[in-house]
């Protein structure tokens, strides 16, 4: 597998230095649902996902002690904002209030995203109570 070969090596030689220095190191992937384990041999203190990979299946791979960041698609983002905020609370859901789950974006904001709607996400994360 060319991952295994090319990518996990260097990748796993960065984080082990980086956390040397105590700095913690998040480990960013997309497009990686079918290589998890090799993402989690590859180390970090928090690993980050794209919309592609299911928070629970990260879960399941990587153990429920690790901390997972992610995962919402940014192009929901441009929906009509019930749609957002329906997919928010869908992610929140699935992280059922465990300890180490950042919510955040499975990548960076685009460019012309509606700022009224992050502002709503950031409302709706921060208001948001597990029951």
């Amino acid at each position: 597998h060319d991952y295994r070969q090319f990518i996990l090596p260097y990748t796993k030689r960065v984080i082990d230095g980086v956390k040397e220095t105590g700095v913690p190191v998040i480990n960013f992937s997309t497009g990686t649902s079918s290589i998890l384990p090799l993402v989690k041999e590859a180390g970090g203190d928090v690993f980050s996902f794209d919309w592609r990979i299911d928070l629970d299946q990260a879960w399941d791979t990587l153990g429920h002690g690790n901390a997972v960041q992610g995962n919402m698609d940014p192009n929901i983002l441009f929906a009509p904002l019930p749609v957002v905020k329906e997919r928010v609370m869908e992610i929140m859901r699935q992280a059922a209030g465990r300890p180490g789950h950042i919510f955040n974006l499975g990548h960076g904001i685009l460019q012309h995203t509606p700022v009224d709607h992050v502002k709503a996400v950031v409302e709706m994360v921060h208001g948001y109570r597990h029951e």
